[in-house]
Order: C-alpha cells, then sequence, then structure tokens
C-alpha cells in the first residue's frame, strides 16, 4: 500500500502561502497507523496536473490531491483529473444541489432573495462538474463536496474543509488499514563519526532486517550539541527492536561515542 499526496497551486511554490498539509496528512496517518509515502506540490498548471495525475492514476496508489477544485480561472483540477482518464466531465447532480441549498442558506442568512438561475450562482455549479463516475466527498464546512476517483481524493486547498474531509475517506473507506502492523522507530546520537564509516553497518542493517529501514541524519551541531549523526531504525516492531539491539552493539564494536536521543 502506497500513500501519496499532491498539493496544487502556485502561491505555495511562490511563498505567498505557507503549505500545512503536508504535515496535517502525515499526523493525520501516523494517528491511523498509516505513513505518507510521496508528496508533489504542482503550480496551476492544467498540463503538468493532467499529466500526473495521468501518471498516478497508473498506479495503485491511494492518492489525496488539495487545491484547484474551485470555479475560479485557476481551478484547473476537476478537468484535469477528467482529462487524465480520458472521460468527460459531467454535472453530477447531487453536488448540484449541494451547491444551490449552500447558495439558498447563504442567501438566508444574509436576509436576501436568491435567483438560482443568475449568472453567478449558475457559474457556482461548476463546482458540481466532475469526471463522469466520480463520487462525491461530504465537505462538512459548507456542504460543497469534493470528488473521488479511482482511489484519488480531492479535496478544496482550504485546511479547515480538506483535513475533516481527508479524515472521513479515510475513516470510510481504509478503516481495515489502521493499525495494521505495529511500528517501531528508535535511534541514537553518533558523535564526531564521518558518515562514511557508519554506511557499511547500514547497509548490513537494511539487508538482515527486510521489513526495516535505516535513516542517518547529519548535523554539523550548535552552541549546545557537538557535531553527530543520528543514526536510527524504524519499520516492523520486532524486526526494528532487534535491528536497533545489534546497530548499538556495532557501535560499540566501532567504538564511536553515542547517546541514545
Amino acid at each position: 500500500m502506497t500513500i501519496g499526496l499532491i498539493i496544487i497551486g502556485d502561491e505555495i511554490l511562490s511563498g505567498r502561502r505557507v503549505d500545512q498539509h503536508f504535515p496535517k496528512v502525515v499526523q493525520l496517518l501516523a494517528a491511523r497507523g498509516l505513513q505518507l509515502n510521496w508528496a508533489e506540490v504542482l503550480a496551476d498548471d492544467p498540463e503538468r496536473i493532467t499529466a500526473t495525475l495521468k501518471r498516478t492514476f497508473a498506479s495503485d496508489d491511494i492518492v489525496f490531491c488539495c487545491g484547484g477544485i474551485g470555479a475560479t480561472p485557476d481551478d484547473h483540477t476537476r478537468l484535469a483529473a477528467a482529462n487524465a482518464l480520458g472521460l468527460p466531465l459531467v454535472m453530477h447532480e447531487q453536488g448540484k444541489i449541494n451547491i444551490q441549498q449552500r447558495i439558498l442558506q447563504m442567501g438566508q442568512d444574509a436576509g436576501q432573495q436568491v435567483d438560482l438561475n443568475s449568472a453567478e450562482n449558475l457559474h457556482r455549479l461548476k463546482m458540481a462538474e466532475f469526471a463522469q463516475g466520480a463520487a462525491l466527498i461530504p465537505n462538512p464546512y459548507n456542504n460543497i463536496a469534493g470528488f473521488s476517483l479511482h482511489k484519488h481524493y480531492f479535496v478544496p486547498g482550504f485546511p479547515v474543509m480538506a483535513w475533516p474531509m481527508i479524515e472521513w475517506v479515510l475513516d470510510h473507506h481504509y478503516a481495515d488499514l489502521f493499525n495494521r502492523e505495529p511500528r517501531l522507530e528508535q535511534s541514537v546520537l553518533v558523535y564526531e563519526a564521518a558518515e562514511s564509516a557508519l554506511t557499511p553497518l547500514m547497509v548490513e542493517l537494511e539487508a538482515r532486517y527486510p521489513r526495516v529501514k535505516v535513516f542517518s541524519l547529519p548535523s554539523v551541531g550548535d552552541a549546545n550539541t557537538r557535531r553527530h549523526i543520528e543514526l536510527g531504525v524504524k519499520g516492523e516492531a520486532v524486526q526494528t527492536a532487534t535491528a536497533f539491539i545489534q546497530l548499538c552493539a556495532e557501535l560499540k564494536k566501532l567504538r564511536v561515542e553515542f547517546s541514545n536521543t
């Protein structure tokens, strides 16, 4: 099982907005015993979005896509998803009803008469145009739905909408995957050692324990910490615990100084 995240928006790449989706999705997955395997940030470029989705649709990955499903000229995700699959863009009737209900509610709250056939309100219905066969993802914030296609889940760029929608997808479609395999991560700080000197040990551990990944995070140190490498193992709990014991034993043989993190 592989889980990916696509974040769409010029404002992220230009620095006008700081992305919040990546750390939150990592958190939402970790709370359910899952992990993110890859992430990409794309500009509001319809050709690039289409090409990326064509590639990810061809995989078996579970993909969350944030942004670009509105009805303004820079929102290309709905059409790009349809084009990537070679499907027509069609009006989703329940999605249309949801939008109309939202428009009426907004008018009622403002004490105004609403014309559902006005140019402005008809344009809003574009947010219910999805690739043929798409299913809705409920939006608890304003009832304007996202959509899903082939294990891809498209939600707005607004965190207040996107995050509960992603949680809904996880809890309603993938609960059987939650906490399926207990995971463990353990590490030590290795001081004043060259990373190249530790590489053979890292290679040996990954070869011996196929369900474990070894990681190495060098640091030049600061006023409070000497130069060090955070060296650790993560993965399936039993193998990781065993690999960590061997890691510590081999470091002692190498006569390098280390301490627990």
